[in-house]
This record gives C-alpha cells, structure tokens and sequence, in this order.
C-alpha cells in the first residue's frame, strides 16, 4: 500500500491587512510592543548611582587578622576613685561619720573588691542635697563592709545628718593624704583595675548560580559593571553585584550585629546544623549598651550640643571627633553653625570667613571646633531607603541619625599578643593562620566557567568571611537616636 501525506498546512502565513505583530512574524518570540524595531539604548541607565555602602569601616578603622574564635582586651578603669551613693547615720555638726559606699557597677581597686579606701586619705564629702560640703580624713576602713570613718575638719562638724547608711546621702572622693611626723607610710595599696571584654566573630556567606547554558547566552543589553567589565552576558553583572552586596553585608553586619540572648529564638534554633546561633557585638549595640546615647531629636543648637561636649569631658576627652550622620542630621549642624554667625534677621557677620560673603555662602559645614574638633561626613548608609534611610521618625522608631566616633587610635592590653598595643577605636578582626585566610574567600565550583570541579551543569561562585567587630573605648563614642 503506497503511502500519502497526512497532514496539510493551514494559512497561518497570509497576509494580513493590519500591521500585527505576531509570533510567527519573529524569529524569537519576545514581547515587541509593535513590529518595528525601536531606537533601544543597549546600555543599562545608572539610576541610582554608586548602589554600595561599604565605606564607613575603611574610613575609620583597620582590619587585622586573630587565629581565635574570641578575641578578648583589656580597657583602662578609672584612675581615681568617687563614690556617689555613699549613706550615713550620723547626725549633723558630728565631729565624725562612718559611711557605707552603696555605689553598684562601680569597679573597686583592691583585691577584695570592698571599697578603695584607706587611713590617712584626704576626703571631699558633698551633700547630694546641695546643702553644704565637708573635707574629712579618713581614720577606719572597714572593708569586708564598705564602710569607712572619717574625722572632719571644719570645727562644724557634718553639715547635714544622714538619713542611714543604706542610702545615697553625700557623694565622696579622694583628693590626697596627711600623715604627722615620723609617721610609718600608707596603710596597703590599690591595684589598678581593666576592664575585660570580648566579642566573637561571625560567618558572613552568600552565593551566585548561574546555569551552563544561560552562561552561553547572550542578552541584547550591554551590562556595565561597577568595576568596569561590560559585555552583553547577563551573568556577568548579575555576580558582580553579588559581590557587591556580599561587600555592603561585610560592613553591616559589623554594624548592626547583636549577641543572641539566652532563651531567645537564635539559641533555641542552635540545634539547626547550618546557621547561626550565636550573634556578634556590633557597633550600633557596643555603643547603645556602653556608651553614650543621645535621643530625642538631633542636637540643633549651640545648648543641645554643649551637652554633648559636657558628656565627652567626662569620659576620654578625645581631642579629634568624626561623626557619620544622615542628611536631616547634616543639614541641622549647617543651620546651628550658621546661624552662629548672624546678627539676626536684618544683618549678618561674615568674620568667620575673613568678611568674604561669597565664602559664606557655602553653608556646608564639613567640620567646627567647640571644645574638640568634629568632623562631620554624610552616611551613605543611613541615607539609603533599603537601609536606614526613610524610617519613620520618633522614640523606638528604630531611626539612626548618626554616630560619633572618636578618631585615632588607643592603648589596650592584648590578651593574645600578652602586652600593650595601639588599636584603632574601630577595627575588624578576621579569622586567619598560616594555612587559612577567612578575612575574604571567593571560589568557583561546577563544570562552566572553567570550574570543572563536578558534575553540576552551572558556576557557582561561593563568598565567605568571617570576622567580628572591636569598638573600643565606648564609653568615647556617642550615638544620636530619634
């Protein structure tokens, strides 16, 4: 039986009397708005600019390498000791007292971790009322009891009576000594007290896949890269903005880490084999935790940032300041300083500009001096709408305003190194011996790309760092919160 043709063409092919376009009109079937080919720009428009934020810790700090899963150092305590809740049952005009020191979270200097008193001290005992202030020996120490006696000497005695030793009456420290002739010396010693702290890092990972096959095709878009590299595969600056991200993730996370408190939702998951349960001490927590806060709006005026000042006397006094701020933040110490040059609405004083008014017109601020220089930079990534940036403002709002860190660097005890080194304030400790290298790892595997390092028909580029961040000297910093 001779065979025959089975089927027969239809007329998808005529003409049409309408301009339409078709599927069968292309030789791909991509989604043209109409059938002529449009003028297209094969070049992607930046529209958003440099899209990266990661520059706050390479402006600031350091990163160096730590073979440990706990860096620890040590921070200088105080050098004098003041005790400011201190309560006594003695009456007024009492020609002697015996106090107790009810100080809590205040590091003594002895051994026994009692009081860092001793007989023969000169004292300054101020009434937290206000009410008057006396100058007293001390002439007992009781230290199993954080008690001491002092001998007063104004012929007054005790301005105002105590309320009872369990209280905060007067506030005490010491300003010196005095022996009689031929006296034996001073009565044991104090040892100077450092304060330990550590921090733990964390691993950072992300990854980029991209299938053999999509590799071999081509897009009708030339792709430009941060970097430079163009091409019109798509891959290409799909990876490179993996990296990109990966960088940005590298410095937030320095930033924004928090430990994993006990019984919370991170420990519970610690069973998870894969991810973490631990946390970092990032700087936004060291700071807010053990350093100095500032809410309620930004300091606006010569006042609000006097307290500021006033605070920093108080801790390193660290001659040389940054702050990293958003632009509402900016823009308010542009205001404060300019209006500082005014005579008011119908006149203005151009002296801090050598009289040059076109000089004055510039009221970009980028640094002042009141007490200590600061400087001030904008922070890209409280600007930033994915980031910080755009947050509703008010108490608890989670809004950042900016971060005043101390520049230079300081003196701290190296646990591991067992002796004294100048640290920055800021620095990255990344995990690295001399066979591993953590602080950035980057690697291919698959069969494309040039891999050839398994079966799986793709390139996958594999990222991973691991590091914490070291914020010393908190008590010098200052963060500024809605």
């Amino acid at each position: 039986m001779a065979g025959s043709v089975q089927a027969t063409p239809g007329f998808d092919l005529q003409p049409s009397s309408q301009q339409v376009p078709l599927a069968t009109n292309y030789i791909t079937n991509f989604n043209f708005l109409n059938q002529y080919l449009p003028d297209t720009y094969e070049k992607e428009f930046e529209r958003y600019g440099n899209r990266t934020i990661s520059s706050f810790l390479r402006l600031v700090g350091a990163e160096l390498p730590s073979n440990s899963d706990l860096v620890k150092w040590a921070e200088q305590g105080r050098l004098h000791t003041k005790y400011s809740s201190v309560g006594t049952a003695a009456s007024a005009a009492a020609d002697s007292a015996t106090f107790q020191v009810n100080d809590t979270g205040v590091p003594a200097f002895s051994g026994s971790n009692g009081i860092a008193l001793r007989p023969g001290q000169t004292v300054v005992i101020v009434q937290n009322g206000g009410t008057g202030v006396n100058k007293g020996i001390v002439t007992a120490v009781d230290v199993s009891n954080n008690q001491f006696t002092a001998a007063f000497y104004e012929a007054g005695g005790l301005v105002t009576a105590g309320t009872g030793v369990g209280n905060a009456d007067v506030t005490v420290w010491i300003y010196g000594s005095e022996f009689k002739k031929g006296t034996v010396g001073m009565s044991g010693s104090l040892e100077a007290d450092d304060v330990i702290f550590d921090n733990s890092p964390i691993i950072i990972k992300d990854k980029y896949s991209v299938s053999g096959s999509d590799m071999a095709q081509i897009g009708w878009i030339e792709v430009t890269t941060e970097n430079g590299a163009t091409g019109y595969l798509w891959y290409l600056k799909s990876e490179h903005e993996t990296r990109l991200r990966f960088d940005d993730y590298l410095e937030v996370a320095m930033i924004e880490a928090v430990p994993a408190e006990a019984n919370s939702g991170v420990v519970d998951a610690a069973a998870n084999p894969t991810f973490g349960n631990k946390g970092s001490d990032g700087i936004f927590y060291v700071v807010q935790t053990r350093g100095n806060v500032w809410g309620g709006g930004n300091p606006s005026t010569l006042a609000e940032f006097d307290s500021v000042i006033g605070r920093l006397d108080k801790q390193g006094a660290i001659e040389e300041n940054v702050i990293f701020l958003n632009r509402e933040f900016s823009f308010d110490i542009d205001d404060m300083l300019a209006s500082t040059n005014s005579y008011g609405a119908n006149g203005t004083s151009y002296g801090l500009f050598d009289n040059d008014s076109e000089m004055a017109l510039n009221l970009g601020f980028t640094g002042f001096r009141r007490g200590y220089d600061f400087y001030k930079s904008d922070w890209k990534y409280l600007n930033d709408p994915t980031m910080r940036g755009g947050l509703p403002s008010g108490a608890n709002s989670g809004t950042i305003n900016g971060l005043l860190v101390p520049a230079g660097s300081t003196s701290v005890y190296d646990q591991i190194l067992g002796k004294n080194a100048k640290r920055p304030f800021l620095h990255v400790r990344y995990r690295a011996s001399e066979t591993e290298d953590r602080k950035y790892k980057t690697w291919i595997t698959g069969s494309a790309g040039g891999a050839m390092n398994s079966d799986l028909d793709a390139m996958e580029v594999h990222f991973l760092s691991e590091r914490c961040v070291c914020t010393m000297g908190a008590n010098n910093f200052f963060i500024f919160e809605d």
